[in-house]
């Protein structure tokens, strides 16, 4: 079991042409199922043409239609990667994943308001993971981003985060531990962004094969606090919570666009304290999360 993914999945790339495209394609073709996962490109410009035996389309909704798939990932360069995620909402796909960092606020702020449009008028909902994230793998299954496969082991523990890189640490030590995944879902430090924090503990929540999670935020933003609310009133599987940025000073941007502490509610401490308060077992020391989560199962 896993959530929003899984070997079944079948993928579009947005932006296959492209070098950055093309390399995280090969990478995800080479992992697990995904030769039989990804099976369209698209680039209007080189409609016909192939890409690794991956036939590439004019637009997504020609290529959903001809494949069947219910997902795509997006490399499109910034100033084309918001026209591109909307394409992926009007093409009704089930899931767009968007890798590509640097899309300008206001280009997101009319992403948003579309997609709440389309919905609000009795459109399909598409949802979207990212944009500036690594992706969301389930282990042995199909990988869909830019993390690296093998460090991945299949298991029954959820990670979710903002920060990539802190991604690939949680996945790691549960590997070297000898915990496995369920799935690891990295949501991005974006300000204005698809899934949260609370979306996929959801998701994790209902899902029968994962048993504990790993809950990885950031300065900045309301939404882990939001997640640890929602998850006292709802949740009875363990989570480990880490913060990043618990040194950073306020009125300074960090890293991710979204990390920047306004004051109050948002520092990493108050976070961590929300956190507890709501149940789950913190750390301060990213080098603890694995550990700590097999003391709790």
């Amino acid at each position: 079991m896993s959530i929003l993914i899984d070997r079944n999945t079948r993928v579009i790339t947005q932006g296959i042409t492209g070098k950055t495209g093309q390399f995280h394609t090969r990478g995800c073709q080479a992992y697990a199922n995904g030769k039989a996962a990804f099976v369209a490109g698209v680039n209007p410009k080189k409609a016909g043409e192939q890409f690794e035996g991956i036939p590439i389309f004019a637009g997504v909704k020609e290529a959903r239609q001809a494949t069947g798939a219910t997902v795509s990932v997006i490399y499109v360069p910034p100033a084309g990667a918001a026209a591109a995620i909307l394409e992926a909402v009007e093409a009704d796909l089930d899931l767009a994943i968007c890798i590509t960092e640097g899309i300008p606020v206001k280009d997101m702020l009319e992403v948003r308001n579309r997609m709440k449009a389309k919905e609000a008028a009795g459109g399909k909902k598409t949802l979207l993971l990212g944009p500036n994230c690594p992706g969301l793998i389930t282990p042995e299954e199909i990988k869909i981003g830019i993390m690296p496969g093998h460090i991945h082991r299949k298991g029954r523990i959820g990670v979710v985060s903002r920060s990539g890189t802190l991604t690939y640490e949680a996945v790691a030590q549960l590997t070297e531990i000898g915990l496995g995944q369920s799935s690891a879902v990295g949501i991005g430090g974006d300000p204005i962004n698809g899934l949260k924090h609370i979306d996929v503990m959801r998701l994790f929540n209902d899902d029968p094969d994962t048993d504990a999670v790993i809950m990885i935020g950031e300065i900045g933003g309301p939404d882990e606090a939001d997640a640890a609310r929602w998850c006292k009133q709802h949740m009875s599987k363990p989570i480990v919570g880490f913060i990043a940025g618990v040194t950073a000073p306020a009125g300074k941007r960090m890293g991710h666009a979204g990390a920047l502490i306004s004051g109050g509610a948002d520092t990493a401490n108050a976070k961590l304290e929300i956190m507890e308060e709501c149940g789950f077992k913190i750390t301060r020391n990213p080098s603890e999360m694995g550990r700590i989560l097999k003391s709790l199962i």
